[in-house]
């Protein structure tokens, strides 16, 4: 189903903030989307912990034997934000931000492969151009690495998959008015959300392995 819209779609991390406006103009457009956060809020929602393979298996069973016509993997955290080096970067730090924003998209992909073959589904990875490497202007240092790894993974991933009819992109949403952005950001969430749904929807496999913002312009790497 690559450049067609989904019918079937989940999303990660979908509690809050630009996962939330997916999930809710997902739902606007009439396709069945499935919500994913720690604790599963209602009907339509499944309990997910990106961190621990055993709560990925487990919604992966949940989720049952239905093609996926797309994942997105939106959930992720800022663990050094504000952190200097004067403070220190603890290992531990370290290890939230890339379970989460690396190891956390992988699994989950990883799980939903049967789903995506099926569907000849899409991943789309929502990263940021803090994880570009034209881009460094220093700080967040566990964010940056971690998000520019997430990029890394779906360039190499798209490759892999594209043999499977599975197209993988990578996308910066801009800078938005979350938790994580700040209400001094640009977007709201909901306009985010809208500029991605298109993205998602031209993505092929043509244009596999690309790293686009949100309105799309390609993203330097």
């Amino acid at each position: 189903m690559s450049g067609d819209r989904a019918r079937r779609a989940l999303v990660t991390g979908a509690n809050r903030g630009i996962g939330a406006a997916l999930h809710a103009a997902l739902r606007g457009r009439g396709v069945e989307v499935t919500g994913t956060a720690r604790q599963a809020r209602e009907e339509g929602w499944l309990a997910l912990d990106v961190t621990d393979p055993t709560s990925v298996t487990a919604c992966r069973e949940a989720w049952g034997e239905p093609p996926l016509d797309l994942l997105v993997c939106n959930a992720g955290i800022y663990p050094d934000k504000g952190q200097s080096l004067a403070e220190g970067y603890p290992p531990e730090m370290w290890e939230a931000g890339f379970a989460t924003n690396v190891t956390g998209v992988f699994l989950t992909i990883q799980a939903f492969l049967p789903a995506l073959r099926q569907a000849g589904g899409k991943v789309a990875i929502i990263s940021s151009q803090m994880g570009s490497s034209e881009i460094a202007s220093g700080g967040s240092l566990i964010y940056r690495a971690s998000k520019a790894a997430a990029i890394n993974l779906g360039r190499n991933l798209a490759r892999d998959l594209k043999s499977d009819g599975v197209a993988v992109a990578i996308y910066h949403p801009g800078w938005v008015r979350t938790d994580m952005g700040g209400a001094s950001a640009a977007l709201t969430p909901e306009n985010s959300a809208a500029g991605l749904l298109e993205r998602f929807d031209a993505l092929d496999l043509a244009t596999t392995g690309a790293f686009e913002t949100w309105d799309g312009r390609p993203h330097p790497f």
